[in-house]
């Protein structure tokens, strides 16, 4: 594989001076010693059930030792923003050092002057398409969206985008974030929109818009943010979600109740999310270190670990590296055929519709 040059050049604004994208263990060795100076790392919106997490943290606690301060766990990627511009003066534990957001999020971080460029070691394998040239933002996973169902209620599962207006879905639909800030929801939004204007990207952000308020008039969106507990509970029986976080909590929740996880026949949209160092990070060497070890084989199979299709998947898949029962446990290869990656420029397009006519179009107030 050509070797990138300017995995030969520090491009981090701020810390450890010197210290190159490179695995040359002298290299490693000085970023391990800086982060450890700093002692803390701290994250945000980062649930443990949510691509595995939860064993990415421990793993990086126990591996290096460091302390991670984890900052609300259930924000969406507008969060995330915002929690950087509150604290671009704030060296204190409220002030996040890493992001992971949105495709979306990442180009307007990067025109805000929210986020510093840093290569990993692995960034030759990381695909052009899916990262910023400069290394300021750089995709980590994708996934696709997906009806997750709690079959103690809904007997018959639906299969497609329409299935949701019926009669039967009534008090049962909720997205797993508020359309207003979460990528996630957003996403959704857009989806669902795809597949009621025939697949047609242009059209995508104002038909989601449109087929939420069919939804909301109908009596059949419930107006909060679903996850596992709210499913599991009954206030979601059909919650719209990441297909990885759906399959986690099919996991989780270990037959009480019954999960079903559904990829739509239409509309099946892939979300790519993207990782970003804050430019006013507290901890930028730390915020390095955990970027070195989320793109190293095992950051990356650990994503895998927590159904999550890692950004460096073929290369990892190319080596022979990813062990075969967790290819799996993964949903069908066909399952994902219609998938549809929609460009940076779709998803800009969609997200600005789709955030700034909510209120007006659908007017249902997403709480937790």
């Amino acid at each position: 594989m050509k070797i990138d040059r300017a995995l030969m050049i520090s491009v981090a604004a701020v810390g450890l001076a010197g210290f190159a994208g490179t695995a040359s263990a002298q290299s490693m060795d000085e970023l391990v010693a800086a982060a450890k100076k700093e002692g803390q790392l701290t994250v945000i919106a980062l649930p443990h059930d949510w691509c595995g997490y939860g064993g990415l943290i421990d793993s990086f606690k126990k591996k290096y030792g460091l302390t991670v301060n984890e900052l609300n766990p259930d924000a969406g990627s507008g969060d995330e923003i915002e929690a950087i511009k509150a604290n671009k003066g704030n060296k204190g534990p409220q002030a996040p050092d890493v992001i992971d957001v949105g495709l979306s999020f990442g180009p307007s971080a990067k025109a805000d002057g929210l986020i510093q460029p840093y290569k990993v070691a692995t960034w030759a394998s990381i695909p052009d398409t899916a990262k910023d040239a400069d290394g300021f933002w750089y995709g980590d996973y994708y996934g696709v969206l997906a009806f997750e169902v709690n079959k103690d209620i809904v007997k018959t599962s639906p299969t497609d985008w329409a299935d949701l207006l019926k009669p039967e879905f009534k008090n049962a639909v909720a997205l797993a974030g508020d359309p207003r800030a979460s990528s996630q929801a957003i996403q959704g939004v857009y989806a669902a929109g795809l597949s009621a204007a025939g697949g047609d990207a242009a059209k995508a952000g104002a038909a989601g818009l449109d087929f939420f308020s069919k939804l909301n008039k109908a009596g059949n969106f419930v107006p909060v943010i679903g996850k596992a507990a709210s499913l599991a509970q009954g206030a979601t029986p059909v919650v719209i979600r990441w297909d990885y976080n759906a399959l986690a909590d099919r996991d989780t929740l270990k037959g009480n109740p019954p999960v079903d996880v559904v990829i739509p026949k239409t509309g099946v949209v892939a979300g790519v999310y993207v990782q970003a160092i804050s430019a006013y990070a507290p901890h930028p060497n730390a915020a390095k270190l955990w970027m070195e070890h989320l793109y190293s084989d095992e950051g990356q199979i650990g994503w895998l670990k927590g159904y999550c299709h890692p950004i460096r998947f073929n290369d990892l898949a190319s080596k022979g590296k990813i062990p075969a029962d967790l290819l799996a446990k993964l949903p069908p290869a066909e399952a994902y055929a219609k998938a549809t990656f929609p460009t940076l420029a779709e998803q800009s397009a969609a997200k600005e519709v789709i955030t700034k006519q909510w209120d007006a179009v659908v007017g249902a107030n997403v709480t937790k």
